[in-house]
C-alpha cells in the first residue's frame, strides 16, 4: 500500500471538518418505508433540483459505511451532478441522521426503492444511481432487480465486491484506524436506536465490540434475520453476481485503496461481464483523488464529472 493511498484517504475528509465544501443549492427531503420487522422508517437527505434543461434527469446518491449525504465525496458528486445540469438526491440511509431510526447493512435495497417511488422524483424520467464504498455496493445489488424503470445505469467509486475479503481487510491489525473510524460511526447510529426501541445486543456488549465481523454477528445478523456472519457475506456480496445486473455498471476502483484493497477485487474486475465498465485509479485512496485524476471518460476534468456523464450515456 503506497503512502498515497493514506494521504487521498484522510485529507479530503480532514480537510471537509475543517472548512466545509458548500452543497449545491437544495431543498430538504424525506420519505417513509414500513419495514417488515419493526414498522415505519423515516429517511431524510437533500434534494437539488437541475440547474439547467435537463428537469427530467436525476442521479441519487449514496453515501458510503459512517458516512453521510453531507460527507465530501457525496458534496463533489452533487457539484458534478450541479454542472452538468441535472437533479440530484443526496440520500441518507436509516438511521444515519442519528434519528434513531434504523441501521443498514451492505445488501439493504429497500430505501433506495423507498426514496425511487417518492413523491418528489414522480416527475423524473431518467434516473441514475451513484454509490460510494458501501453505499456502491448497495448500489449494484439494487441493479440485480431494479425496483424503477426508469433507472437506467449504476456507478460505484471504490465499492466493496466481496464482504468476507472486505472484512478480512478492515479487520486487518494494519487497518485499525480506519477499524476505529467505522465502528465509531455505526456505534453511534446503534446508541441512538437502542434509545428508541429494543436492540439485538445490549449497549454494554456493543461498546466493546473491535471487530468488523463481530459487529456484523452481533447487529446486522440478528436484526436482519441472517444466520450468521458467513451467511450475510454470501449472500449479500455483489461481486460473485456482477454477470446478473439488469442494468449497465460503471464500477471506479483504485489501486492504493486502503479500505477496499484492490486484492479483494481484482478476481471479479479483471475479466468483466459486457454490462460492467471498469475503471482502475492509480493515484488516489479510498473516494479522495487528485482532481486532475483521469478516468479515460468524456465528461469532465474530474472524477465526478466523467462518472456523471458515463451514467447518462444511458
Amino acid at each position: 500500500m503506497k503512502l498515497g493511498g493514506h494521504l487521498w484517504t484522510i485529507a479530503p475528509n480532514l480537510r471537509h471538518r475543517v472548512r466545509p465544501r458548500k452543497a449545491p443549492t437544495a431543498l430538504p427531503w424525506s420519505t417513509a418505508l414500513a419495514d417488515p420487522k419493526i414498522g415505519r422508517v423515516e429517511l431524510h437527505g437533500h434534494l437539488h433540483p437541475p440547474s439547467g434543461t435537463c428537469a427530467d434527469e436525476l442521479v441519487v446518491l449514496v453515501h458510503g459505511l459512517g458516512g453521510s449525504p453531507d460527507s465530501q465525496y457525496v458534496i463533489q458528486a452533487a457539484h458534478a451532478a450541479d454542472r452538468a445540469g441535472i437533479g440530484c438526491l443526496r440520500l441518507g440511509l436509516r438511521g444515519t441522521d442519528r434519528s434513531g431510526a434504523d441501521f443498514y447493512h451492505a445488501g439493504l435495497t429497500e430505501d433506495l426503492s423507498a426514496a425511487l417511488a417518492s413523491p418528489e422524483l414522480a416527475g423524473v424520467r431518467r434516473i441514475y444511481i451513484l454509490g460510494f464504498s458501501l453505499g456502491g455496493h448497495t448500489s449494484l445489488r439494487f441493479a440485480l432487480r431494479p425496483t424503477d424503470p426508469r433507472v437506467r445505469a449504476v456507478a460505484t467509486l471504490c465499492a466493496p465486491l466481496d464482504l468476507h475479503a472486505g472484512s478480512r481487510a478492515i479487520d486487518d491489525p494494519k487497518a485499525w484506524p480506519y477499524r476505529r473510524y467505522l465502528l465509531g460511526g455505526l456505534l453511534e447510529i446503534y446508541e441512538q436506536v437502542a434509545a428508541r426501541r429494543a436492540v439485538p445486543t445490549p449497549l454494554a456488549i456493543a461498546r466493546r465490540i473491535s471487530t468488523m465481523r463481530e459487529w456484523d454477528s452481533k447487529t446486522v445478523v440478528p436484526r436482519f434475520g441472517f444466520s450468521s456472519a458467513d451467511d450475510y457475506y454470501t449472500s449479500m456480496s455483489a461481486g460473485p453476481r456482477l454477470g446478473e445486473l439488469a442494468l449497465p455498471a460503471l464500477v471506479v476502483a483504485t489501486e492504493h485503496d486502503p479500505m477496499v484493497p484492490a486484492w479483494t477485487l481484482h478476481r471479479y474486475l479483471d475479466a468483466p461481464p459486457p454490462n460492467v465498465t471498469v475503471r482502475w485509479l492509480q493515484r488516489g485512496g479510498h473516494v479522495g483523488f487528485p482532481r486532475s485524476a483521469e478516468l479515460g471518460l468524456v465528461g469532465g476534468e474530474t472524477v465526478f464529472d466523467q462518472m456523471v456523464a458515463w451514467l447518462r450515456q444511458h
